[in-house]
């Protein structure tokens, strides 16, 4: 990963969504690539070795700094970690699936 400063280049070389990681804000990213495109991340990975209400606090704060709008696909800032509770991924797809932006303040 280390993708932030690679962004500049991914925005550059075209394409609608860009995959960033754990490491930028998305608000930074969308910043980075314009507003017209979509991203994909970007929790990290390592939150899903903690305790569940940790797992589901991080999702929703993902989600919370999208404020819903359109075109971002939430995803890990990577790929599943061999040793994450099975329990855990569970948790954080059922905490996105029950994420309704009108939630927010």
């Amino acid at each position: 990963t280390g993708n932030p400063a690679l962004i500049p280049l991914q925005a550059e070389a075209g394409g609608t969504v860009i995959g960033v990681d754990w490491r930028i804000r998305l608000s930074e990213a969308w910043a980075m690539i314009g507003e017209d495109r979509g991203i994909q991340g970007n929790l990290d990975p390592a939150v899903l070795l903690g305790p569940e209400e940790v797992v589901r606090r991080r999702a929703r704060e993902v989600l919370a700094e999208t404020r819903g709008r359109p075109g971002h696909i939430f995803n890990l800032g990577h790929g599943v970690l061999p040793s994450t509770p099975m329990d855990n991924v569970l948790a954080l797809i059922e905490t996105v699936h029950d994420w309704d932006p009108e939630q927010l303040p």
